[in-house]
């Protein structure tokens, strides 16, 4: 099944993709996204389409190693559209789609910092009035108009879609993996920066932020691979680990008991 559409298709074809700032899941530094690098993987794959990269937030010289390294891929340029602390970049983002007028907008399906909400595609699309597929797998052709895509579905299916031109598509981990962002490429890339008129997230700016308390202690769940085992688990008497049997109590005393084990769980506190 092809995965590449063909080069005379894509002839005056331009694709915008937005990118983001991600974050290594483990050292927590800055980093280019995954999902959004594997729809710049998936854009560069269109050959004879005219790519352009658009990053929309403050602006920030400590994400400049991370929006680099999507100029490593072989990307000549991103624009850069500066923005306010704590504005919404989806307006900023809707003007700059409308200049560029591209036939195809690739994204991540959510970003690896910020709200990280995955709703930004939808906002753009209901605002553009373009539709949005979700979960882009390849694109294998693109004529007059129409693209025909295939999209990923649960358990490694796919469908295959044709929708017309404009839309906007959200690249997610059943794409391509993207290749590696070579150093001189990524020194060499220029940022075209040009500044856009920014609406403050009056809801954002209500909210109240605070690091995320660590999950409660989850109890013992008895894992078998047959109903059989699962059976002779729940019928099994329970082995003494020092443990009470009450008998004949009040319902005070029987909460007060169940209170008692819940906090040596540490399911409350």
């Amino acid at each position: 099944m092809p995965h590449n559409a063909k080069s005379s298709d894509n002839a005056g074809l331009n694709v915008a993709v937005l990118v983001s700032v991600g974050r290594h899941p483990l050292t927590a530094r800055a980093r280019r996204a995954d999902q959004d690098a594997r729809a710049v993987e998936m854009a560069l794959t269109l050959s004879g389409a005219a790519v352009r990269l658009v990053h929309a937030s403050v602006d920030d010289s400590d994400n400049e190693a991370a929006l680099r390294s999507y100029l490593g891929m072989g990307i000549g340029e991103v624009n850069l559209i500066k923005q306010a602390s704590g504005a919404d970049v989806v307006p900023a983002l809707v003007t700059s789609l409308r200049d560029m007028a591209p036939q195809l907008v690739l994204t991540g399906t959510r970003a690896e910092t910020g709200e990280g909400s995955g709703l930004v595609p939808y906002l753009l699309s209901e605002a553009l009035g373009w539709p949005v597929i979700s979960g882009l797998a390849a694109v294998e052709s693109i004529e007059q108009g129409v693209a025909t895509v295939l999209q990923a579905l649960p358990r490694g299916k796919r469908r295959r879609l044709r929708v017309r031109l404009p839309a906007i598509a959200t690249v997610d981990s059943s794409a391509p993996a993207a290749r590696q962002s070579a150093f001189g490429p990524a020194r060499r890339g220029e940022f075209d920066t040009y500044a856009c008129a920014s609406v403050m997230d009056e809801l954002q700016a209500k909210w109240q932020v605070q690091p995320a308390r660590k999950r409660p202690k989850r109890l013992k769940i008895v894992k078998s691979s047959s109903a059989r085992d699962r059976f002779k688990a729940a019928a099994a008497k329970a082995e003494s680990g020092g443990g009470q049997l009450l008998s004949d109590v009040s319902p005070e005393q029987g909460a007060e008991a169940i209170f008692a084990l819940l906090k040596e769980e540490g399911v409350l506190r």
